[in-house]
């Protein structure tokens, strides 16, 4: 009876050391983020990393760290935590995103687009593979080798925002406002929470306003 006790005893302070722990590691997380929003990038990356420090299999803080060198211009530091990252979690889409955003601005083109094609050989049913290659060439130029991949994305996930919003960056390309606005009103009905979305769905509907209220050209 005594030794049940004394296992009991054991277990229920191993379970309030990890909950202490946890909420630990969340205290440090919203730290982070706190930080982040308001672009204290240097102290959000101390934050993520203490978090990070008690919970170093965390593939979303490792994703943090990495985002957070990234905007500080430490670019090697954010390449080896976004592939870390990415050894851990191959289809965390915003990480591989984020990491051929890096190699593309550091003239490594060639890099992203090897990662890229690696990543739809080996996940030929996931949208997000056909949505970052949809992305990787518009970034080229490709417009509609670009449109072919987003649209493949969506039809694989008709859900998937970041195809959509692809999509509509290159109908606006292609002097299509009515179809980018289609796109961008059904990705505000998925996620409302994107400010950038919602920016450029204002000006469209400013635009198209303006354009339906301005007088006629006499004759006409």
């Amino acid at each position: 009876m005594a030794r049940t006790g004394l296992v009991l005893g054991l277990t229920l302070a191993l379970a309030g050391c990890a909950s202490s722990t946890q909420e630990r590691v969340n205290t440090y997380r919203q730290a982070g983020y706190q930080e982040y929003q308001v672009g204290n990038y240097r102290d959000a990356r101390q934050s993520y990393e203490a978090a990070l420090t008690l919970e170093p299999n965390d593939v979303g803080l490792l994703y943090n760290v990495a985002s957070c060198h990234d905007r500080l211009g430490s670019d090697a530091q954010a390449e080896n935590y976004y592939v870390e990252c990415l050894r851990r979690s191959p289809n965390h889409a915003t990480c591989r995103h984020a990491l051929a955003v890096l190699w593309v601005r550091e003239g490594k083109g060639d890099q992203a687009v090897r990662m890229i094609e690696d990543w739809l050989a080996a996940q030929p049913k996931l949208a997000d593979a056909y949505a970052e290659e949809g992305w990787l060439r518009h970034q080229m130029g490709d417009l509609n080798g670009a449109q072919s991949r987003l649209q493949q994305a969506l039809q694989i996930d008709p859900q998937n925002t970041r195809a959509q919003v692809e999509l509509a960056l290159i109908y606006e390309e292609k002097h299509r406002p009515d179809l980018a606005t289609v796109l961008y009103e059904r990705c505000l009905r998925i996620d409302p929470n994107q400010p950038d979305v919602t920016r450029r769905l204002a000006a469209l509907r400013n635009a198209a306003n303006a354009a339906s209220s301005a007088p006629s050209a006499p004759g006409a």
